[in-house]
């Protein structure tokens, strides 16, 4: 049965808000911002990529600005991280895996509405991308953070990249369901943690001699 992002359950979106809007507190907790801030900065990454999303659909006001539900998540993840945040000692690690599981469900429910809407594979898995990093992005730019889409010592495009490939290739095939849904969202957060951990990184955008600082030649 093919799995049609409106007969999802939409506890799979709302969720990947709030990994995404727990990131957002922690970034803020790290950066001594106030909590209307850090419910701010909260509701920017858990939201932010959904928006993006529907405005480039088309598809009438954002799912965010219309359903009440979508600003649950945020509150629920500022109130979590100011009564759990001095018990949290390692909270980068936590800012992380938090916004890994955000990243693996947005990418899905990203390529999977635009696949629904009749966009080509190519174009869905674009949007898939670009819903699972646009919320990301948003937080670290609002945080005055190098953003983790541009930071050379961190792989964080390329697992989204590789889930909303996943999820194009299982849709088209019809097997996409609850089954291979949380398989797709275990490697794709298995890939960013990994990634973050081993410190990989993706080749530069020059190779060769470019890459020894000798640019002040051209």
């Amino acid at each position: 049965m093919t799995f049609a992002f409106d007969n999802a359950p939409v506890w799979l979106d709302l969720l990947g808000v709030f990994f995404f809007a727990v990131s957002g507190s922690l970034l803020a907790a790290r950066k001594h911002i106030d909590i209307v801030g850090s419910l701010l900065l909260a509701s920017l990454v858990g939201l932010g990529g959904g928006v993006i999303r529907d405005i480039i659909l088309n598809s009438g006001p954002p799912a965010a600005f219309t359903t009440p539900a979508y600003l649950v998540p945020p509150v629920l993840a500022t109130a979590l991280v100011y009564f759990l945040f001095p018990s949290v000692q390692r909270f980068t690690s936590m800012l992380t895996l938090f916004d890994a599981g955000g990243l693996a469900l947005f990418c899905m429910t990203g390529t999977l509405k635009a696949l629904a809407v009749g966009m080509n594979p190519v174009a869905s898995v674009l949007l898939g991308v670009t819903t699972a990093v646009g919320g990301g992005l948003l937080r670290d730019v609002t945080a005055n953070e190098v953003p983790e889409l541009f930071n050379p010592k961190s792989i964080y495009a390329l697992p989204a990249f590789v889930g909303a490939v996943m999820t194009t290739v299982l849709w088209l095939l019809g097997v996409f369901n609850v089954l291979t849904a949380a398989g797709v969202a275990a490697v794709v957060f298995t890939f960013r943690v990994l990634a973050w951990r081993r410190s990989w990184q993706a080749p530069l955008a020059v190779n060769g001699w470019h890459r020894r600082g000798k640019d002040s030649n051209f």
